[in-house]
């Protein structure tokens, strides 16, 4: 039998014409996934996303204010009483020693545990209120500055309270645990990136 010899552009119309069918168009369209669905379902996403990250920063805010309250309230409220008891510790370990020293076990937690734990919401609430303060180090120095500022306030102009360099120590370690418990990974959660 004789074949029917067929020219190069003929036999590639012929390749051509049997590819373009419908079935074979709708084959192909069927095989590749729809790469629009995920692409709407994150940019739906995004708004709620933002407005989840915003109502976070706003509370955090919210409890960093009241926390600052707080703060304000049991550091520099004048207490005439103690003013005779009261004196400059500019000595790393010299208050803990006293604290320790005491007779009562439960007023030398007071005291050490009262003061790391007015350090705890720091490290919690300011690496979700402003996320670029996130890191160990920045912790640690922010929270030391905060703390020596508010020594020096109470230290200078509240009657009855002195500068306790042992405050400022126990306030940062507070800080510092509880950014390393809680602040680190809610900043983390509320600032994660698309």
């Amino acid at each position: 039998m004789a074949r029917l010899a067929l020219s190069p552009r003929t036999a590639f119309r012929l390749r051509t014409s049997k590819s373009e069918e419908p079935d074979a168009v709708d084959r192909t369209a069927d095989a590749r996934p729809d790469r629009s669905a995920p692409a709407e379902r994150a940019d739906r996403r995004r708004p709620l996303r933002a407005l989840v990250r915003w109502t976070a920063m706003l509370c955090a805010f919210v409890f960093m204010v009241a926390f600052a309250v707080v703060l304000a309230r049991l550091t520099l409220e004048p207490s005439p009483a103690s003013k005779a008891l009261v004196h400059t510790n500019l000595t790393p370990g010299h208050s803990l020693r006293a604290y320790l020293d005491q007779p009562e076990l439960r007023d030398a937690v007071k005291q050490i545990g009262g003061n790391i734990l007015l350090g705890v919401p720091f490290g919690i609430l300011l690496p979700i209120v402003a996320p670029g303060t996130r890191g160990f180090l920045r912790i640690l120095l922010l929270t030391a500055v905060v703390m020596l500022l508010v020594e020096f306030a109470q230290g200078a102009l509240v009657t009855g309270r002195a500068f306790d360099v042992d405050d400022v120590i126990l306030n940062t370690t507070g800080a510092l645990i509880g950014y390393l418990l809680l602040g680190r990974r809610l900043s983390r959660a509320v600032h994660k990136r698309a």
